[in-house]
């Protein structure tokens, strides 16, 4: 058995190999107990990446203070070592999701550029989301359950025992006389996932044997439809990808009349795609939200609110505002020393292109009813302006303005709102980027 799960191992973990870093996810429990024993045995006769086990302590339970101590012992025997993180999960409707969330978090944190994480993960674990999923409501997506391998911080989260049944793992720890921890928390049938385990699956397995292949073969199925489903919303959102007149403002945007074409079906299919590394998507109800921004009135500038951040409609173009984009402070700055680029506090940087006019500057934003001398037009009303270059609404409050005195001297050039004769100085701004923040 040994050598037939060592094996099936090797196999699925081939495209990692050259890897710097494999990093193991080591709760104490019994999967990730012998994907550890695993792959340090493995490592004694194999060439493999440099191994290393990380412990995630939730502090949910007095049971678990004294598994650090367990997995410090374990790896010290195997050799591995061994990373004890600390995370705190914020109380919410879900202590399950809160605690998965934070403990990805951590493993976001320690996997580098081309690093893998390895979790323990198997097939009965595949059954169970995918029916717990369907009993959500999930759609496909959803229903495609754990990937074998996905993005995680700068590398990968790789799951290499999807395909093996509990039974064996159990079979090999059993072979191997290998001690575990057997969390408290698993028999609690208040959390759904135990619910599922204890009661639903023995149910199931005693009418059908082969529940939860068959399960874990509908999932792989599922996965291969949803790919579909990507291929077409690659294919979808490559029209909508058109350059924006607004290329200096650093934010995801798509052109709306591509999509309009679609059927209902395939906008939601490109939009899910497209929103997935944005934002935790809506459910089947708040779609109704996309409906009512597709469908508002040419003039108007409709927003649909989602988790993450808020999707706007402006001139016929959507634009993606992380909630990072309202973080900024609407204070005046001083500008002592024009001929510097001056930092605004989450708004990106100001800078002067040409020789700057003399005496103390300042840095406002908008409170309406300003006016501003243009060259070979006078004086006109900055709100017609803005209206004229088609800026949108919600930039119009960041738009850093350059005041001596009371006296509105210049708004940022944007690419050209309006010309300035040859040799004058300018106003740039180059707002806070998706790497600043944004994202």
């Amino acid at each position: 058995m040994k050598l037939r799960l060592s094996a099936k191992l090797l196999q699925t973990l081939g495209p990692w190999r050259n890897a710097p870093a494999w990093h193991i996810a080591f709760s104490g429990g019994l999967d990730s107990t012998v994907l550890l024993h695993l792959l340090a045995s493995l490592a004694n006769t194999e060439t493999l990446p440099p191994l290393s086990a990380v412990h995630v302590h939730h502090g949910l339970q007095a049971a678990a203070d004294a598994w650090p101590n367990h997995c410090q012992s374990v790896c010290e025997r195997l050799g591995v070592p061994l990373q004890v993180m600390r995370v705190h999960v914020d109380p919410g409707a879900s202590l399950e999701r809160a605690a998965r969330d934070a403990r990805y978090q951590a493993f976001t944190g320690i996997t580098g550029a081309g690093e893998v994480l390895l979790t323990g993960q198997h097939r009965d674990d595949q059954a169970e989301t995918l029916v717990f999923r369907l009993l959500r409501g999930a759609g496909v997506r959803g229903l495609a359950a754990m990937p074998v391998y996905r993005a995680l911080g700068g590398g990968q989260l790789v799951r290499p025992l999807l395909d093996v049944p509990r039974a064996e793992l159990e079979d090999y720890a059993h072979e191997h006389q290998l001690k575990w921890i057997e969390d408290p928390s698993n028999v609690d049938l208040r959390f759904s996932r135990n619910y599922l385990r204890h009661r639903v699956f023995p149910t199931l397995t005693e009418r059908w044997p082969q529940v939860v292949s068959s399960l874990a073969r509908t999932a792989e199925h599922l996965s291969e439809a949803q790919g579909l489903l990507n291929e077409l919303a690659q294919m979808d959102l490559q029209a909508a990808h058109q350059p924006s007149p607004f290329a200096w403002l650093p934010l995801p945007n798509l052109a709306l009349a591509p999509l309009r074409e679609l059927s209902d079906a395939r906008q939601r299919n490109a939009l899910r795609h497209w929103l997935t590394p944005l934002t935790r998507l809506p459910d089947s109800d708040h779609w109704a939200g996309w409906n009512s921004l597709r469908d508002a009135k040419h003039d108007a500038q409709p927003i649909w609110r989602l988790a993450d951040g808020e999707l706007h409609r402006c001139n016929e173009r959507l634009w993606w505002l992380p909630c990072a984009w309202s973080e900024f402070s609407h204070a005046s700055v001083s500008w002592p020393h024009p001929r510097n680029p001056l930092e605004l506090p989450g708004n990106g940087q100001l800078k002067c292109i040409g020789e700057p006019p003399e005496g103390p500057l300042v840095v406002r934003y908008r409170q309406g009813g300003e006016s501003i001398e243009v060259p070979g037009r006078g004086r006109r009303d900055l709100k017609r302006l803005l209206n004229e270059s088609a800026l949108p609404g919600f930039v119009r409050g960041r738009l850093p303005l350059l005041y001596q005195g009371e006296q509105l001297l210049a708004v940022p050039s944007l690419a050209g709102l309006w010309a300035m004769p040859p040799g004058d100085w300018q106003l740039h701004w180059m707002p806070q980027t998706c790497d600043q923040g944004l994202s």
